[in-house]
This record gives C-alpha cells, structure tokens and sequence, in this order.
C-alpha cells in the first residue's frame, strides 16, 4: 500500500491499474476476494507459492533481491564477486544506507536505503523514528545493526503495535544512550573503512499517527491462503495491515495474488464498481 507521510498517514491501494484512496473507506464495509491465482511480480509467471512476498521459486532462487544478505547484511558478498546481480547491488546496496531507531511496539533498530526514508517506517508502523548513523553501503549498516542489536531490539512485535499499546519514549535520547554503548564498534569499523563511510548524524526525528478509529483489543488474523474471502468494516490502517472488525490482513503479505477488491462506501446497496 502506498502511504504518504501527512497526518495521518495517508493510504492507498494499487489494485491492477487502480489507485484506491483508503483513508476515505474508514467505517464502511470491505471485501477481498483471492481467485486462486498467484502471477510472480518479476516474469508473471502463474505460481502455487509465493516467495519472499511476491516471487515464483525460479527467480527466489537466482534474484539478488531475494538473497540471504537482504535479512542479514552484514553477509553482503559483493565484494568477493558472488552477489547474483552485481549492476542491482550496486544500485540498491553500493548506495547510502540509515540506521535508525524506531518506536514501534517499543524501541528497535534498523537499517533502510536513504531514499526510503520515511516509507520503511510508515511500513512498521512506527510513531516515532530518527536517524543514527549514515553509511555509505548496505553491508556497513549491517555491521552497525549487528553491534546495536546487542543493546537493542531489532524487530516490531506487530500484534502490540496494531493494538495501539506504544510506549512514549525520547528517541533522541536513547539515540544517544545508543551510540555511547555501541563507540568502540563504531570506532573499529571507521578504522577500517574510513571516517567518512560511518556518520553518525544529529538529525531530528519525525512522528507519525495513522488513520485509525478503533483499535483491536484482541489481534485476529485472516489468511487468504485457507479463507479465500475477507470482509469487514474497515476500522484502520497502520504499517501495511488493514484493521477491520473481523481481523487484520496483511496487504504486503499478498503481493503477487489476483484479488477482487470491493468497497460499500453506500450501505444501501453494493457498489457498482469493483477493481481487479
């Protein structure tokens, strides 16, 4: 779902060539249907299982994007000549990099692509997040993570953040709590590829609040793999999960499925226009 960092956060959903507004549907009925399809989103190839959030097993097994170094970074083998796309390493991970900190579900770390600031927090949810460290390649990101996550989470418990149950927290100061605890890693590691390719940054912080009018006391889920239908009155929106009455769905878990996406915006009677 593509969101939009206004307050709050703006959504919306591409549904084959449509571009659905969502925070306009909040408190009306939805329905998503799965018609068992499932097209690989790199050759469109049909696929009985989706890898790696949206890919066929033949390109999970030969795309860089689906490498084991895409979870762990600091495995980043690119510079042993193996990475199994060298032009697309050099154009997502030979590219600057931002460890952050993030309060989620509580406070964690992590890494993303400078230019996907602030799209990977709104991702997980976050209502608060600050950069740390600027660095010049993905693998050196991993590094700092792996040194941070030895003080700090590096995972959102999603079920507490869909509940709403967020801590208030300082970010900056724990930023700085942070980097005295991690100073001999990061000292180590500008020893050895240079001052300027680890930048810790003094950057302010951005909270965020999402498009939601009631929050699940209890987090049900639905799985369009077992229940090929999904409905309910949309209740909100946060990270990539829809939050309705009846449960949530993870949007970002089906990219790749061919679903009938329906809106009743009029209670009165069905819409006349459905997307595919």
């Amino acid at each position: 779902m593509p969101a939009e960092a206004d307050s709050p956060v703006s959504y919306s959903l591409l549904v084959g060539d449509t571009r659905i507004p969502l925070n306009d549907l909040i408190g009306y009925p939805l329905r998503l249907d799965f018609d068992g399809v499932i097209r690989c989103i790199n050759c469109d190839r049909k696929t009985n299982k989706s890898f790696s959030q949206g890919f066929c097993y033949p390109c999970f097994r030969k795309l860089a994007a689906c490498d084991t170094c895409i979870m762990s970074p600091e495995k980043c083998h690119y510079y042993q000549g193996t990475c199994r796309e060298p032009e697309w390493g050099e154009t997502h991970c030979m590219v600057e990099h931002v460890v952050y900190l993030a309060n989620s579900s509580g406070l964690k770390v992590g890494i993303t692509r400078g230019s996907q600031v602030p799209t990977r927090w709104i991702d997980q949810g976050a209502v608060d997040a600050i950069p740390m460290i600027r660095v010049a390649t993905r693998q050196l990101a991993g590094f700092v993570e792996v040194a941070c996550k030895k003080h700090v989470a590096d995972r959102t418990n999603w079920r507490t953040m869909l509940k709403g149950e967020v801590p208030d927290m300082d970010l900056a100061q724990e930023r700085d709590r942070l980097l005295g605890l991690i100073e001999d890693d990061l000292k180590a590691l500008q020893d050895q590829y240079g001052e300027d390719a680890l930048r810790p940054v003094g950057e302010a912080g951005l909270a965020l609040s999402y498009p939601v009018e009631v929050w699940p006391e209890k987090v049900k889920t639905h799985n369009l793999d077992k229940a090929s239908s999904a409905e309910g009155v949309l209740q909100g929106i946060k990270g990539q999960y829809l939050i309705l009455d009846t449960g949530v769905i993870n949007i970002r878990k089906y990219t790749g499925y061919e679903i009938r996406f329906q809106a009743f915006p009029d209670l009165g009677h069905k819409p006349d226009q459905a997307a595919k």
